[in-house]
Order: C-alpha cells, then structure tokens, then sequence
C-alpha cells in the first residue's frame, strides 16, 4: 500500500483531525534530555526535530512553545521536539558510517528529518471522529528500549517497526526487526506512541508509567482505555526515512550475508528503536487542530515554507565529536562487540 493511495481515498471520504507534516533536521548530538538531563555526552546518538528551545536539560517548568523562536517543522505553531537513535553502516571492513536521512513523499526539499503524525484514529480510517485530548505544557513520554535485542522483550511495545521501501510510497509490510535485504529505496523506521494517558502526570520516572495501550483491542480498532489511563490522547507517530540504498552493496556486507545496520547504541537487531517526546506546541494550537476539520493539512494551523523549516536550526555543540564520514567506531560505542 502506498501513501498517496491513502491520500487519493482522503479526498473523497470526509475527516476531522489527523495531521501529517515534515520536520528538518535541528541537530545530531550524544545528547538526550528525557532520560539523561544535563549530562554531555549522554551515551548514544541522537537525531533531533523541532523548535530550537531544545538544550541539554529541558526543564519542565519552562514552556518551550513560548522559549522557542522557530521551528524545523511544516506547522510554525509546534515547538516540540522529536528525537530517536541514529542509524549506522558497518562495512565489512568494521569501519561505520551514519546513513543519511532523506525526506518523506511530500516534503521534498527539506533537509532529512522526519515525519510526524498526531490521529485521532488508526492512519486508515479517513473519518477521524474519534474525541482526543491534546498534550498539555510540560507533557512529556518515551516509547521503546534501547537495551532491547530479541522479539521477546520489543513485544512489550506495540508498533514500533521497519518498512523496507522498494519505493518512496511503500507502506506495507512492516516488521518488528531489520530488513534483513537491500531495500532499493530505504529503510523507514516507524515509531508510534500509546493513546491512553492516566490524566494526572505530565511524567513519570521512567517517561512511561504515566501512558498505556488500551483495555482491549488496538488503538486502530477504537478499544477502549483501561480505568488506570482514561484520557485518550492523540496517536503521535514518526516516520524516518534512512538513505540505505547507498550502502546496497553486498560486497560491502558481512561476509556471512547478514545484515549490516546499526543502532547508535550499538544495536544490530533493531529491537532497540524508541522514540522521545517533549511537547512544545504554543498556547492550544494542537488542541483547536484536533477539534477541526483537518486532514494532512490544517488550515486551523499556521504553516511555514521548506525553506523556513530548514533555516532553523540548534547551533550549539554540546558534545564535540565526529560523526560523519568512516568511523571506527560508533561514538559513545568505542569498543563495542563487533559481528
């Protein structure tokens, strides 16, 4: 299945609220903090999205929908900030190399990034009627585990996978680890977040207690959220878009065939993939979206050009490393078991 398939039968069915924009990329640090505040260097990779109030700690009490002075994505009102781990190459030589991401069908021109989603319900049902909640200042979640490596343990979160793109528009089918063959247009890398929120905690300890799937059923089947969590929230999902093609190769893979790529916590399985959040969008921008008549695009939301997205960016260097070109290693990965 193909995204501008799902977007031809959008235009033809009516719809309340899901948005889909793109966001360039802000920065590439070893910062993280969600779950390691004020530490430089944090211990793995980090590509980052969003509004340029992102910094080493991120306070909690202080609004950064009201900090920031610009943004890297599509809607000029989201001051968020968005980041997963980083996707590296390792040769068969053991040297490393980090893929580069390229943007979504539709957001042509912007420098890497990703794509974000916010749903009232499952990306397939064009009617989004469902009521949701908005987050609120201060709100905050992490989705995944970056010490995971079987299925086993990823079971415990629900959609976060790989899509291995035989073109742009592929969507289907997803899996729980990485593509284990070339994929002639890049791996995306999909992270989908919780929908029930318990309405109380804006955060908890470990970024997750405080978010749930629901009672029964799936959010994409409407099942309801159980008595702990009850406020249904928007689903936010990423898509990133890694340029693997330019290391299709198989000479350039391990001799025995398997598959070359790397989490930057040093995980070859993808087992590891999550997603951190930090809601940043000003005043109730997100909340009048999701209360109107938006489908992909809001016009209840000021937006701004590729060209706008791009120039904002997140100047200071937090941690002073090189991060491109051959490696020997992945940084904040120095001897780490090589495959």
């Amino acid at each position: 299945m193909h995204w501008s398939s799902l977007t031809a039968l959008a235009l033809v069915a009516p719809s309340t609220a899901l948005i889909r924009f793109g966001c360039s990329q802000l920065t590439v640090q070893r910062v993280d903090p969600l779950v390691n505040p004020g530490i430089s260097p944090s211990p793995h990779l980090h590509q980052i999205i969003g509004g340029n109030a992102f910094n080493i700690s991120m306070d909690p009490r202080e609004d950064i929908g009201e900090k920031a002075t610009c943004t890297t994505c599509q809607f000029s009102e989201d001051f968020s900030n968005y980041w997963t781990a980083v996707l590296f190459f390792r040769a068969r030589n053991g040297s490393y190399h980090r893929v580069p991401q390229v943007p979504n069908v539709g957001f042509e021109g912007s420098n890497g990034g990703m794509t974000v989603y916010y749903m009232q319900d499952g990306l397939a049902n064009y009617q989004q009627t469902s009521k949701v909640t908005a987050f609120k200042q201060g709100f905050r979640m992490l989705i995944g585990e970056a010490s995971y490596r079987s299925k086993q343990q990823a079971t415990r979160f629900r959609q976060i996978t790989y899509t291995c793109l035989q073109d742009p528009g592929t969507r289907f089918p997803e899996s729980m680890n990485f593509p284990t063959k070339p994929c002639p247009a890049g791996i995306m890398a999909n992270v989908r977040f919780p929908t029930c929120w318990d309405g109380k905690n804006l955060d908890t300890p470990d970024h997750m207690s405080h978010m749930a799937y629901p009672e029964s059923g799936t959010f994409e089947s409407g099942g309801p959220c159980p008595a702990s969590h009850p406020v249904r929230v928007p689903q936010l999902m990423y898509e990133t878009i890694w340029d693997t093609s330019k290391f299709n190769d198989k000479e350039l893979w391990p001799e025995d065939g398997s598959q070359p790529f790397v989490w930057s916590m040093g995980d070859h399985t993808g087992f590891g993939s999550h997603g951190d959040y930090v809601f940043g969008w000003k005043g109730d921008s997100l909340q009048r979206a999701m209360d109107s008549a938006c489908y992909v695009n809001c016009p209840t939301l000021k937006t701004q050009s590729v060209s706008a997205m791009n120039k904002c960016k997140y100047n200071e260097v937090l941690v002073d490393e090189p991060i491109d070109g051959w490696l020997n290693s992945i940084p904040g990965m120095e001897g780490m078991e090589k495959k």
